[in-house]
């Protein structure tokens, strides 16, 4: 069992696939991007600061480590936050179109033991979109909450025509890199 300093459904189902059960906690931080901070060290301390902000609630003698991620969309050298509305959507989708992509996704584990940090970094290529299927897609209400306004787990699935990296990276927690981070603080991942 782990404190997952995140409301994401899909984080709380990615860890129940590799056999840890959750204690939802969210975490609420300032994701403002610092002047000057490069795209991993902004996921990095994102993660690692909804990590502890969460163990400093919830500290006790035998604390359960908790487990905080946080995924970027990049984009040339543009990060791509969540769509504000439509017209956003459509600006973030058409720079994707046709294109390769970054997505870069931070997790951080706190317990007893310490502080400890991952980054899972995958290449995506999208197929060209048309006006219309961006339109389609905004008006299924599957990008309205996600980093560069798509899901890999959903209907956008049928955009992507290459992933380098980790699926589950993309799709918000790097299972590879998470089983790797919660054994080092001594939780045994499908045991």
């Amino acid at each position: 069992m782990v404190y997952l300093a995140s409301a994401s459904p899909r984080r709380r189902e990615l860890l129940a696939q590799i056999g840890i059960d959750c204690l939802v906690m969210p975490a609420d931080i300032d994701e403002s991007q610092l002047p000057g901070e490069g795209v991993e060290a902004y996921a990095l301390r994102l993660a690692g600061a909804k990590a502890r902000r969460v163990w400093e609630r919830v500290r006790t003698p035998a604390p359960r480590p908790v487990v905080a991620a946080d995924t970027v969309v990049v984009a040339g050298s543009e990060l791509l936050g969540k769509p504000a509305g439509l017209d956003d959507c459509r600006r973030m989708l058409g720079r994707l179109s046709g294109a390769v992509h970054e997505v870069l996704t931070a997790v951080a584990v706190v317990s007893a033991a310490g502080e400890t940090a991952a980054v899972s970094r995958s290449q995506v290529r999208f197929r060209p979109l048309a006006p219309e299927e961006i339109d389609a897609y905004w008006r299924s209400g599957e990008p309205a909450d996600k980093a560069g306004g798509y899901a890999i787990q959903g209907r956008a699935a049928v955009f992507i025509r290459e992933l380098r990296g980790s699926y589950s990276g993309v799709m918000g927690l790097p299972l590879f890199e998470t089983a790797q981070l919660l054994a080092a603080h001594g939780l045994r991942v499908l045991a």
